[in-house]
């Protein structure tokens, strides 16, 4: 399992290798253990281009998620599951994540691991677009993982 984190933010405020281990242990609890998963932080711009090209709405989003392949619902063969395989990507807008935690009366540290417990949910198939019972679903695996992953660390830079 590895996480690669890169940030296009002009401003250092967040704490990479905290990000990066709140992100591995978000693979683990969701048992994505054995998978890689890539990490963005953009800002506002930046996701508002994305979301325009890849989903056609002209604003900005909190999280986008691009997997690599499609997953399977079933196990993969014995072999192919010794070797990591990258599920995807996720980008994660930090302003937008920011707004947000203060909307919803929580950190920014909270919102972050939501937002990449979310991404990595997309990545493994789950799309609570498709039907209330796949966004009840989604959001019932969401709180497990979070509950899985416990104390969240600090992620803002002193």
């Amino acid at each position: 399992m590895s996480v690669i984190l890169s940030s296009r933010l002009r401003r250092r405020w967040i704490s990479l290798s905290e990000v990066h281990s709140l992100a591995e242990n978000i693979l683990k609890a969701a048992g994505a253990s054995r998978s890689d998963l890539s990490l963005l932080l953009v800002g506002d711009r930046a996701m508002r281009r994305l979301n325009r090209c890849y989903r056609r709405k002209d604003r900005t989003t909190d999280v986008l998620a691009f997997p690599t392949r499609k997953y399977l619902a079933r196990p993969a063969p014995r072999a192919s599951r010794l070797v990591p395989a990258l599920l995807g990507d996720v980008v994660i807008s930090l302003p937008q994540a920011e707004r947000q935690a203060k909307r919803a009366g929580h950190t920014l540290e909270r919102e972050v691991a939501v937002l990449i417990a979310h991404g990595l949910l997309h990545l493994m198939g789950y799309d609570h677009e498709r039907s209330a019972r796949e966004a009840s679903r989604m959001q019932r695996k969401e709180r497990a993982v979070l509950r899985r992953v416990g104390a969240i660390p600090k992620l803002i830079k002193k």
